[in-house]
């Protein structure tokens, strides 16, 4: 009847006394499919249309804004100011009391102390306040900037819409939501319902004090209250329907009570929920023992039959089963907060900064559609990977995927690949002094990315356990397009 309108209208087509609130209560779970937005302005709300479900394409000044907060990435500092007033709040003392700051490093040591323990004495919480201050201060910045990696990825391939419904599992303080928040405020023309799940009462805390008071200003964007609830006892019932981002950012690593293949087929389970062209985001951390096992994860998933959208792209039309696959994407290092520095103001600052993002990761889907739709051509000239064990000491063609930033040193610059073919680690070498413009790309190559490798010696080193591929002078790297 109208392209706009105040809610309170509706009360002239009720036959029953309600007030605008409860007539919000009531229709507001489905609002979002409608395509209908509610502004709220003072006692009432101004309802318009929304954005269609459509790709989001990029324009050149939102590229621009993107990329310049990546080149010296920091956790805004209205963010901060807000954290830095949770704080003070919390402890009802001044952020940079030194009492405060002493109480905050002491859980850091203490996190950082649990995080690396292993078996069933790896116990991870987040029931005590400090526990969620030094997350805020030392972890946090990090996986903030990261996951805004993740989307600037997602949204360059096309795989975002301008519409869209976010589900964040094991939310935390909000870590995830305050990401999308953050990305989004570089945005012209998107929307998006941010949904998450949460156990402990005190990252629910966290969140409804920071969250909200960061995208009240966000033109587009609403944040719903955390639903309390442990991933393990989630039922497709208890989420939205129609996800078309759903998350699980640094959690699953911390649920020792559920094998790998019970995690599979819990994400399987809740994946009933996702959109059709929808995606699940998967992150953990990048150290080998968490990254190894996030592989086989993914690989379980795969059996469950969710596709592999990236990174891993399997070339030759198999399965992979490596015995152990350590992977992982790598970006810049962000700047400090205030906080991390006040923190770091000590005789073992290193305890206490945190500014290296290195991640794995994998983005899933039910439709099978991947970032990678090369497949070797038959009767190509290039050996797989699993039969390099034939080839030691014999130079020879690969096709791969590049799968890991810069492992060497000065001297030797050490790259993972795999081309989903074998069992064992392989690494493609560059010393300095063999890097000539034809090989270099693999220095500057994205993770992910499909590359031929052409005249590379083969190696074997017993010690790993691992073949290396030594490029040369009159060795090729070339992309795959």
């Amino acid at each position: 009847m109208k392209k706009e309108f105040m809610l309170s209208e509706i009360k002239d087509y009720i036959e029953e006394e309600m007030s605008t609130q409860d007539i919000y209560k009531v229709v507001s779970p489905f609002l979002f499919d409608l395509k209908i937005n509610a502004t709220p302005m003072d006692d009432d709300f101004r309802i318009t249309p929304g954005l269609s479900r459509e790709k989001m394409e990029l324009s050149d000044e939102e590229k621009e804004k993107i990329l310049s907060f990546f080149g010296s990435a920091v956790v805004p500092g209205q963010l901060q100011k807000i954290i830095e007033n949770y704080i003070t709040l919390k402890t009802t003392k001044d952020w940079d009391d030194p009492m405060v700051l002493e109480k905050i490093r002491k859980a850091i040591v203490a996190q950082k102390n649990a995080y690396w323990k292993s078996g069933k004495s790896r116990i991870i919480s987040y029931e005590k306040g400090y526990s969620i201050l030094a997350y805020l201060a030392y972890q946090f910045p990090v996986y903030f900037v990261q996951f805004e990696h993740i989307l600037h990825s997602l949204a360059s391939d096309g795989m975002l819409k301008k519409r869209m419904k976010i589900l964040d599992i094991g939310t935390g303080p909000g870590t995830v939501p305050l990401a999308i928040t953050d990305f989004y405020k570089r945005l012209d023309n998107a929307e998006a319902a941010i949904h998450s799940v949460e156990l402990y009462d005190e990252n629910i805390e966290a969140y409804d004090a920071i969250v909200p008071e960061y995208a009240k200003k966000v033109s587009g964007l609403t944040v719903e209250k955390p639903v309390k609830a442990n991933l393990v006892d989630l039922k497709p019932e208890d989420i939205p329907d129609n996800i078309d981002l759903m998350i699980f950012s640094n959690v699953l690593n911390e649920i020792r009570e559920l094998t790998i293949d019970q995690k599979a087929e819990l994400v399987k389970k809740l994946s009933s929920k996702l959109a059709v062209d929808g995606n699940i985001i998967l992150i953990e951390p990048a150290d080998r023992a968490n990254s190894t096992e996030f592989r086989k994860l993914t690989l379980a998933l795969k059996l469950q039959g969710l596709g592999i959208y990236s990174p891993c792209s399997f070339i030759w039309c198999q399965g992979c089963k490596p015995d152990e696959c350590w992977s992982f994407e790598q970006k810049e290092d962000i700047n400090p907060t205030r906080l991390m520095k006040k923190l770091a103001d000590c005789e073992e600052a290193f305890r206490y900064l945190n500014t290296d993002i290195k991640y794995s990761y994998a983005i899933m889907r039910k439709d099978n559609l991947s970032k990678v739709s090369y497949k070797v051509p038959l009767k190509s000239k290039f050996a797989r990977l699993a039969d390099v064990n034939k080839h030691v000491g014999k130079r020879i063609n690969v096709v791969c995927s590049l799968m890991s930033g810069d492992l060497g040193d000065s001297k030797y610059s050490v790259y993972k690949i795999c081309d989903g073919t074998t069992r064992k680690q392989v690494y493609t070498l560059l010393p300095s002094h063999h890097e000539v413009p034809e090989n270099e790309l693999i220095k500057t190559a994205g993770y992910g990315t499909v590359l031929e490798l052409f005249n590379v010696l083969v190696k074997y080193n017993e010690d790993k356990d691992a073949y290396n591929l030594l490029l040369s002078r009159n060795s090729t790297v070339a992309k795959v397009e």
